[in-house]
């Protein structure tokens, strides 16, 4: 293949927009430092701020796919008649759809177009669920005050990518446990200590609600079995592909396979192989809706590999789970700066029962003696105290944070300016 004398590498790209705009930010801040220097000189009394482009509370989410978490959180802002905006890299991100008068949804633009807005923000909180913050494109605004990270799924922070929340002020937490291997991390490596406040988790509490005003429909007598994996070379169905599903189809349970969307996006002949190996039947469904709350409400168990889904199935329908043995190599993940397992290892037998690849024959009696595991189900609910605290509460300790926090930034420039 002959290349184009023009033509530049992805990771190339990556590292040349970067430094672009690490040069753009430098200039334009220092432009603007100018600028407050010349009004001072010229006696024009206080700084107020006039820059229109100024926002108070920004959410930023770099895929519709989180709207699951931040739906409630909007809702809550328009309910209390409080501004807020919502940036979005979706086109078709369900908020913009939604008739708001309190809160501003925009789509900013799909990939660096805008991760170039984002790196010039000018606000005074971000909330975002997006990892690795000043890490890759996506760079802290000199003109941000405070960023906070809020959680898109249950378990360890030390499973995201390395340095993932190093650059963060805030972090919102689904329980306590995930304080401590953080405040280790910190210590570890000696970054900027982050404020840890545990709130809950608002897509568990919303599904919670709907569970709570549906009727049962599911058909007595069947057996439907769910099977949601995570993604990457060592998840459930990259890993075992047809070798797994073919055991599942002959178990004569109802069998719904769920591919996990980033396994959709970066492995999709996996996927179109394994639909055409393994067709629709009557018994064997594929699903690939963007919600998983409805597929989860017809299913009797779930199985799963190292994914969060297994915490949120457990807690929310208080049934046991089935979750594979494969080993998690941690070595591109912050977990490798720590000894001690992590919590979603150590509370896995807790909340369900462990496959083997040798079990695969033996799947019809996994499944069943796992659904008449009685002694599981105390076990479970310790775990879920754990994992899922303020159950019912989190999107108002979120916003109240948010504001509140507003509020003291907002007091804390005043104070800068009066002096």
């Amino acid at each position: 293949m002959i290349l184009s004398p023009l033509y530049i590498d992805p990771g190339t790209g990556s590292m040349l927009f970067s430094i672009i705009i690490g040069l753009a930010t430098t200039a334009v801040f220092g432009f603007r430092a100018l600028l407050i220097k010349l009004k001072s000189v010229l006696g024009r009394g206080k700084q107020e701020r006039l820059d229109k482009s100024h926002r108070g509370i920004v959410i930023y989410t770099d895929s519709k796919r989180y709207w699951n978490v931040f739906c409630p959180i909007c809702h809550e802002f328009e309910r209390r008649e409080i501004p807020l905006t919502y940036y979005t890299q979706s086109a078709d991100d369900p908020a913009l759809a939604e008739d708001f008068k309190y809160v501003h949804a925009e789509f900013i633009g799909e990939g660096n177009k805008g991760f170039a807005k984002m790196n010039f923000l000018n606000a005074d909180i971000c909330l975002a669920t997006t990892p690795n913050l000043d890490v890759y494109q996506w760079k802290r605004s000199k003109n941000c005050k405070f960023y906070v990270h809020v959680p898109h799924s249950m378990g360890d922070f030390t499973g995201y990518r390395m340095f993932a929340l190093d650059f963060y002020d805030a972090v919102f937490c689904t329980g306590d446990y995930q304080i401590k291997d953080s405040l280790l991390l910190e210590q570890i490596r000696q970054t900027r200590k982050k404020q840890y406040v545990t709130v809950g988790y608002p897509p568990l509490d919303e599904m919670a609600k709907k569970l709570s005003s549906i009727p049962d429909d599911k058909v007595s007598g069947t057996t439907t079995v769910l099977v949601a994996p995570s993604w990457g070379k060592n998840s459930l169905l990259e890993k075992f592909e047809g070798a797994f599903l073919s055991s599942l189809r002959e178990t004569g349970y109802t069998i719904i396979i769920r591919p996990h969307p980033q396994t959709v996006m970066a492995n999709r002949p996996l996927i179109d192989r394994l639909m055409l190996e393994f067709p629709e039947t009557a018994t064997f469904h594929w699903n690939f809706d963007n919600d998983n709350f409805s597929v989860m409400c017809k299913s009797d168990i779930l199985i799963s590999d190292f994914s969060a889904i297994m915490y949120e199935y457990a807690f929310l329908f208080n049934r046991p789970v089935i979750y594979t043995d494969i080993d998690f190599d941690n070595g591109v993940y912050d977990a490798a700066w720590i000894e001690d397992d992590m919590w979603k290892i150590k509370s896995a037998p807790k909340i369900g029962v462990k496959l083997n690849e040798s079990d695969f024959p033996e799947m019809h009696s996994v499944i069943a003696q796992t659904l008449s595991n009685k002694a599981l189900s105390a076990s479970l609910q310790d775990v879920k105290k754990q994992g899922w605290m303020h159950e019912g509460e989190s999107v108002g300790r979120i916003v109240d944070y948010l504001v509140s926090k507003e509020s003291e930034i907002r007091e804390t420039d005043m104070h800068y300016v009066d002096s």
